[in-house]
């Protein structure tokens, strides 16, 4: 009962910090005739602005706040450094505060490193996600950018059409090309940093087609259509392999969560079943080296289901 009281603060803190940093955007009236008042902020918001501008500054000092921002960029979140840095801190805080009746000072060590590495991970698996669904989406981009050239179209006209036609993450990309080369970006230069933001070898081909097409001329149209081709016939084999290792890869997600599953298991069957494993130092070497065996044991069974073609 108790763990399950402790889940629902946790997620009540965790929406006062979400609604503090992302505010809900207030409807004008129509009818509203008065000079515009400045909006009243809480001492809630207050303070979570005054400590976003802290992060900032502190970012910005330690020269970390470019790697941080490329990183949400590439996970497809919204959100600044120092905003993410919030979210973050006050999970681990409400966690920590959780957990010390149970694991004590060396528990709330264990939470910060754990959120440490989830908060990348997590940032990784969206990044990934976002550059999968991008892959997966170009051969309908090819053809759609080849239909616009067909139809008349110059290259930065297809090119700004995908931005509003194609889907995301697709039209946010094509959107930002279309944005860097109206403030003066070569159109190859935005090409070929899209491909290296979406790790793409299928769009380097593009944008290297496009680059040679626009040095020796010829019909981009039937070339978009031949990587294209290519880009399918390649798709359809990662879909193929990533086929044939699903049962390798829900294997691994199995056994990764296993002990966590079954920690949190006993802990609501019974909540003191594992004190006495974080309060002896035996039972902390023993965390320690299942720790250490699930990483390796991780490491292994990603090596054993990623292929590269």
């Amino acid at each position: 009962m108790l763990f399950i009281v402790g889940l629902l603060l946790c997620a009540a803190a965790l929406a006062a910090v979400y609604l503090a940093v992302f505010p809900p955007r207030r409807r004008i009236s129509l009818t509203r005739n008065g000079p515009a008042a400045a909006p009243q902020q809480s001492k809630l918001t207050s303070v979570t602005a005054a400590t976003t501008r802290a992060i900032e500054r502190m970012l910005q000092q330690l020269r970390g706040a470019p790697a941080l921002a490329a990183a949400l960029e590439a996970a497809g979140l919204r959100m600044k450094p120092a905003e993410f840095i919030i979210v973050v801190a006050s999970s681990t805080v409400v966690l920590s505060v959780l957990i010390v009746p149970v694991a004590g000072v060396l528990g709330i060590l264990l939470v910060v490193l754990v959120a440490a590495f989830g908060a990348r991970l997590v940032l990784g698996m969206l990044a990934g996600r976002r550059r999968t669904a991008f892959s997966d989406q170009l051969d309908d981009t090819l053809e759609l950018m080849a239909s616009g050239l067909r139809a008349g179209h110059s290259l930065p006209r297809a090119i700004d059409a995908l931005s509003t036609e194609a889907d995301a993450p697709t039209s946010e990309e094509f959107a930002r090309i279309t944005n860097e080369t109206r403030l003066g970006r070569d159109l190859g230069q935005a090409l070929d940093a899209a491909a290296a933001r979406m790790r793409s070898e299928d769009f380097l081909w593009v944008a290297q087609a496009i680059a040679i097409h626009r040095e020796v001329g010829g019909n981009l149209a039937e070339v978009l259509d031949q990587v294209g081709q290519t880009i399918r016939e390649r798709n359809q084999i990662r879909r193929q392999v990533k086929a044939l290792s699903a049962e390798g890869r829900i294997s691994a997600l199995v056994l990764m969560v296993l002990p966590f599953a079954l920690g949190g298991i006993l802990v609501l069957i019974t909540p003191t079943y594992l004190n006495r494993l974080f309060a002896d130092p035996l039972g902390w070497a023993m965390l320690a080296a299942a720790a250490v065996l699930l990483i390796v044991g991780g490491l292994w069974l990603r090596k054993v289901i990623s292929f590269t073609f």
